[in-house]
């Protein structure tokens, strides 16, 4: 029998009687414990034969466990779990030997970012690294990075050589416990516009659920485990260009997921699906989140303390802010110069940052885009530009294309758009999570800082903390957003509850160009409360924050929302997570300086009474000014009143509806 197997829970069962393996047992040669710093979270890497066991193949293999420890007693979040990677020279998943293990080390760093869910930054964690040898003596490294908020690791190759080597596969799985519930996202298959991370998120499926494409399941991915045990999030981190972007296959028997590579037909077929690099090399961050609630999971920034350290020397000329859009209500304006300039004084009597011209600029009438940065200039606004990717990797029609693909040209182009005065540009149409296109990103960020323009990748892969590396990185889309009001007609009735799963998952993990704000009818009409649309512009996080809707719209409305908008900020102090499940209901609040900024959005169809604990705020007295749902789904309601931390406070939403408010220290 396994030598660990009297300690293991088989695959898909939670056995309620399994002793912990860290600090008080035993460590034998085949185990090695690592714990947090602050003993919550322990990871457990083992290598034996479990083939004995139902659910594990023979043979002796690598595996790894987490164990959550609390004062109610310990929780497996992962039963032992598959590792393993396999190049086209050497397989790393069977018959591996230990060469040796270093001593746990410390990590203990703080950072800044210039934007995202909190500014300052703590890295708190405890990492080590266990060598090993194949049967034909090649070398493979794992490392385990274990904080309170979870647990990372990723694969090394520490051999030297020019040859090109390439990952033909992973082993890697989570194993999670049966019971399970799961917010996760079919991944698209490959198709003009796809995959771009636009599905819905499944909304508490039982896991191990088949994805219903064969193209898998996309990360991040949350789970819950029974008895409101633990919440825990999947994700990667640290991708490079070494590397393509992995998700999680389509079958998980047993709620057993592994991860997967990209299809050969993404990126229009151009492109190799296995990564290839030089060595030593080293694979992205697998990424475990772990909470006993979901404010932990919320709130963590385990994604970007995984990535290199800001690359950008000076980033004083990197300005988050907010954008007026005219696509969403007029997909032709960027052809019209005049159409544009309406937006632009909107973004000026808003006290907007910026305006972004969308798709088609270079087939504008009346003016061009020139004209129109200086134009924008005079009002105070910065102008920000549509680009397409492709290049051979779409066939997407709208222009300007082919400009961003070759490192020249590319230089050309953005010193270009530096010369005009042009502030930042979105990149659309990547449909690729292989190599070839996540060297691509990166090229755009490194060149684009190099002349102090700033990003936003639509069409695009999932965050992956590159934002820290590359702050000019300001946002991204993977998510199925507003635009869907305009071409998607089930849209308006997912949207209700759909809204209230991406704080738990997609905006978790980086910052999201949902594009809020969305009052008026498109196509398809929101069925959300205008309130309920506001107080997205606060529960969602993006460094850019893109406003919606048309002029018209922005202007009707009342004064209290009106000032809300002119006011609202996209750099975030601090974060933290009020009440909420996805699915159901969703508050947060934000921090700026001495202000915070309370949101919450009511995700069913039935009025709820929303008491938030202001617990957040520090003593003393505060202004607590109130917008919330009116008489009706498109009025506005609100009150102003003076709270401290301990105040009772109860907000009517009506159903699918919500609210904001800001909180200011009274003044004497």
């Amino acid at each position: 029998m396994s030598r660990i197997g009297l300690f293991l829970p088989v695959w898909g069962v939670l056995l309620t009687a399994v002793p912990s393996m860290c600090a008080g047992d035993d460590q034998k040669p085949d185990l090695w414990p690592i714990e947090s710093p602050e003993k919550s979270i322990c990871a457990t890497v083992a290598l034996d034969d479990l083939g004995s066991l139902e659910g594990y193949s023979p043979g002796i293999r690598l595996y790894y466990r987490i164990d959550r420890k609390s004062a109610d007693g310990d929780v497996v979040v992962l039963p032992y779990s598959p590792l393993g990677i396999t190049r086209c020279d050497q397989a790393f998943v069977e018959g591996l030997r230990v060469v040796g293990a270093e001593a746990v080390r410390r990590v203990d760093e703080t950072y800044t970012l210039v934007h995202g869910k909190k500014r300052k930054c703590t890295v708190r964690a405890n990492r080590q690294t266990i060598a090993f040898r194949n049967e034909a003596g090649a070398r493979l490294e794992v490392e385990f990075h274990v904080a309170d908020d979870g647990v990372a690791f990723r694969y090394r190759f520490p051999e030297q050589s020019d040859k090109l080597h390439t990952v033909v596969s992973e082993t890697t799985g989570f194993a999670v416990p049966e019971g399970v519930k799961a917010w996760i996202q079919p991944y698209q298959e490959a198709s003009q516009w796809t995959p771009a991370y636009e599905e819905y998120f499944q909304n508490g499926i039982a896991a191990g659920t088949t994805s219903s494409t064969k193209a898998g399941w996309c990360l991040p991915a949350l789970f819950q485990l029974p008895g409101d045990s633990s919440w825990l999030l999947l994700a990667e981190a640290g991708l490079d260009g070494t590397y393509c972007g992995c998700r999680l296959a389509s079958e998980a028997p047993g709620g057993r997921y592994q991860i997967r590579f990209p299809d050969p037909g993404e990126g229009n077929g151009v492109g190799p699906v296995e990564p290839s690099s030089t060595l030593p090399w080293a694979t992205p961050w697998r990424v475990v989140l772990v909470g006993r609630s979901l404010d932990t999971i919320v709130e963590s920034t385990m994604v970007t303390d995984l990535c290199p350290p800001c690359a950008i020397e000076d980033t004083s000329w990197i300005k988050p802010g907010r954008a007026a859009w005219s696509w969403w209500s007029d997909h032709d304006s960027p052809r019209d110069y005049q159409k544009q300039i309406e937006f632009i004084d909107l973004a000026a009597e808003m006290g907007w940052e910026y305006y972004l011209v969308d798709a088609n600029w270079t087939l504008m009438d009346g003016g061009d885009v020139r004209q129109m940065a200086r134009y924008a200039e005079s009002k105070g606004v910065g102008l920000l530009l549509w680009y397409n990717s492709g290049g051979e990797h779409n066939y997407v029609t709208e222009k300007p294309r082919g400009t961003l693909g070759h490192p020249v040209v590319r230089d050309f182009e953005l010193s270009l758009l530096k010369q005009w005065g042009i502030k930042g540009i979105k990149v659309d149409f990547f449909q690729s999570d292989k190599q070839d296109r996540i060297a691509q990103y990166l090229d755009i960020l490194r060149d684009a800082a190099k002349h102090q323009l700033m990003i936003n990748f639509h069409g695009c892969t999932m965050p992956r903390g590159w934002s820290r590396t590359w702050p000019n990185l300001m946002s991204m889309e993977a998510v199925r957003g507003a635009e869907c009001y305009t071409f998607a007609s089930e849209y308006p009735e997912h949207a209700r509850w759909h809204n209230t799963v991406l704080p738990f998952t997609r905006n978790v993990v980086g910052p999201m160009d949902y594009t809020p704000c969305a009052f008026s009818d498109d196509q398809f009409p929101h069925l959300t409360t205008n309130a309920h649309e506001l107080a997205l512009s606060v529960v969602f996080e993006s460094g850019w924050l893109h406003l919606a809707d048309r002029v018209s719209a922005y202007r009707n409305l009342p004064e209290g929302p009106k000032r809300f908008l002119r006011d609202v900020p996209v750099v975030w102090d601090e974060t933290r997570l009020v009440a909420g499940e996805p699915g159901k209901l969703a508050v947060l609040a934000r921090r700026q300086g001495e202000t915070w900024y309370l949101a919450g959005i009511n995700g069913e169809d039935q009025p709820k009474n929303v008491a938030p604990n202001l617990a957040f705020l520090e003593s003393g007295k505060y202004r607590f000014e109130l917008i919330a749902d009116g008489g009706d789904a498109r009025s506005f309601g609100g009150k102003t009143m003076v709270v401290e931390s301990n105040s009772p406070v109860r907000i009517a939403v009506r159903p699918f509806g919500g609210f904001v408010a800001t909180i200011r220290p009274a003044k004497d």
